[in-house]
């Protein structure tokens, strides 16, 4: 699957607020959005014309998409997948992007960022109930547990993690086992259980043209 690989500070700044796709380097002064904090090209401190309405749901609906880490068919598909089901569509399309197993790896604190989580889901650190998933988008139920490898364990990557782990925040819907390095999903997350800006109605709309 094709994968965005270039500078992911100009998305920040073209998006105009951090994104965290660094992780932890997001928080400190070296972030791009500390040093230069308008969009990027040779034409970004000229004037700008008003936005259309069409043109904010654009960028909401792009922050979304580079925020997970998710391109526009596959982003599409889960926003047609929220649309069938009962309930609000974006608070459900936001349940969705959260229950990717990449996802959830980053908010249990096993990555420092979305794309570090793809790779190691990828290269098969994780198990779902004690089976090996190596699917990103794979979309996790409440009850699952979320574990890293045995044999994964022994990496030198996890043994340094396992000693940090214990001291970041995990949201709710998630319950971490610092000790035995895995997490379980205790419900479904509902909105105000989801940290992010997004104004999922924006994308809808959007959507709904």
């Amino acid at each position: 699957m094709a994968r965005y690989l270039g500078p992911v500070c100009k998305l920040c700044r073209r998006e105009g607020e951090k994104l965290l796709l660094k992780g932890d380097r997001c928080l400190t002064a070296k972030c791009a959005m500390e040093r230069r904090a308008y969009a990027p090209g040779m034409h970004a401190g000229g004037r700008r014309r008003k936005p259309t309405d069409y043109g904010i749901q654009l960028r909401e609906k792009q922050k979304a998409k580079r925020t997970y880490g998710v391109l526009e068919r596959q982003f599409r598909r889960h926003f047609e997948d929220a649309a069938r089901k009962a309930g609000a569509t974006g608070e459900t399309m936001l349940q969705i992007l959260e229950t990717r197993l990449d996802n959830v790896v980053y908010r249990l604190g096993f990555a420092d960022s979305r794309s570090q989580a793809r790779q190691l889901v990828c290269h098969g650190h994780f198990a779902v109930n004690g089976h090996k998933v190596d699917i990103p988008s794979y979309a996790v139920k409440s009850g699952d547990e979320i574990a890293v490898q045995d044999s994964s364990k022994k990496l030198d990557y996890f043994q340094v993690l396992a000693k940090d782990i214990s001291r970041k925040a995990v949201p709710p819907w998630l319950n971490l086992d610092a000790q035995s390095l895995s997490g379980r999903v205790v419900n479904l997350p509902v909105r105000n259980e989801i940290d992010t800006t997004l104004r999922e109605q924006l994308i809808v709309e959007f959507y709904s043209r």
